[in-house]
């Protein structure tokens, strides 16, 4: 028997594979299409302090091996996930993962104070790719200063794991990965969407109404794979790695470059069951190989990488 759990501050999670924030609702509308004990866990849809409409329609556009999205972060807001989700969530055999999403460091702090508080709530995955009022917009996440200080004011005010989701759309993330570790995030996810557009040449317009939006799906995998990896030789705090996870196959990947354990997104809008079915090949792959723990696959690349290169990314 192959061993596949893990654990993180204390948290022992069943198997390494995750169903990503925004790929399964809340957790409670794919019940129906998906057991959630097949999973490790479920990182929830992004909450707020108050709920959040998102952006004009058309926020969703296939491309090519993947999506743009541009949802804007709509949520029903964290009064109403307590009141109307998470009674329902604290009956699922798998861990409950809160994604935090706000417009400043005070209200990141607020929903995650009152997040603390309830029963049901395993772990936060705080998403910092959000902009920041106070500062005119700017993404919280592409400023290295910002993200810092998102985790030195949140590591206190909770003893349950702090996962911070990083954005790729920085020059050296393993800067951000650094940063955060050093503050006491227990555990990193990456990667975030890139940003990425589409147009409709017959009305000459941009097909999503914002513009730009986050690619995610098969297409970005290459890319996940290198920050993934790039992460794993900067910190030693745990990766959860994401971007374009279709199979077995590719989660195996994500661990050998330095992933402790794997989001499924995209794949969720195909297919809600595919994450379980994922954890069983992870494991099958392990036993196959001889292995005994799943863990044995982390980091496990062989590669002939200079110090020079490697120096380059760091």
């Amino acid at each position: 028997m192959v061993t596949t759990s893990f654990c993180l501050r204390g948290v022992e999670f069943a198997n390494r594979v995750f169903a990503a924030s925004g790929t399964f609702g809340y957790g409670d509308e794919v019940l129906d299409l998906a057991d959630p004990s097949r999973l490790g866990g479920i990182m929830t849809k992004s909450l707020s302090w108050k709920p959040r409409d998102g952006n004009a329609p058309r926020r969703v556009v296939e491309t090519a091996s993947g999506m743009l999205n541009s949802i804007g972060l709509a949520n029903i807001g964290v009064h109403a996930f307590i009141e109307t989700k998470l009674p329902t969530l604290r009956t699922l055999r798998t861990r409950i993962v809160a994604n935090i999403a706000a417009s400043s460091v005070d209200e990141y702090a607020q929903v995650l104070t009152l997040l603390d508080s309830q029963e049901g709530v395993d772990a936060f995955e705080i998403n910092v790719s959000c902009p920041n009022v106070k500062e005119g917009g700017l993404n919280f996440g592409t400023n290295v200063d910002r993200t810092r200080e998102i985790t030195r004011r949140l590591r206190p005010l909770t003893q349950r794991p702090l996962i911070v989701k990083l954005t790729p759309n920085v020059t050296h993330i393993s800067e951000f990965a650094r940063a955060v570790e050093a503050e006491g995030a227990d555990a990193v996810s990456l990667i975030n969407t890139l940003v990425g557009m589409a147009v409709d040449i017959r009305t000459g317009r941009p097909k999503l109404s914002t513009v730009t939006g986050g690619l995610s799906g098969p297409a970005i995998k290459p890319v996940a794979l290198a920050k993934v990896y790039e992460v794993a030789k900067a910190v030693k705090i745990p990766i959860f790695g994401i971007g374009g996870i279709m199979s077995a196959e590719d989660a195996v990947e994500f661990l050998m470059v330095g992933a402790s354990a794997v989001e499924i997104g995209t794949l969720n809008y195909i297919d809600p069951a595919a994450g379980g079915r994922i954890a069983e090949g992870i494991a099958a792959f392990a036993a196959e190989k001889g292995l005994s723990d799943v863990g044995q696959l982390v980091g496990s690349l062989k590669a002939d990488l200079s110090a020079s290169i490697l120096q380059s990314w760091l």
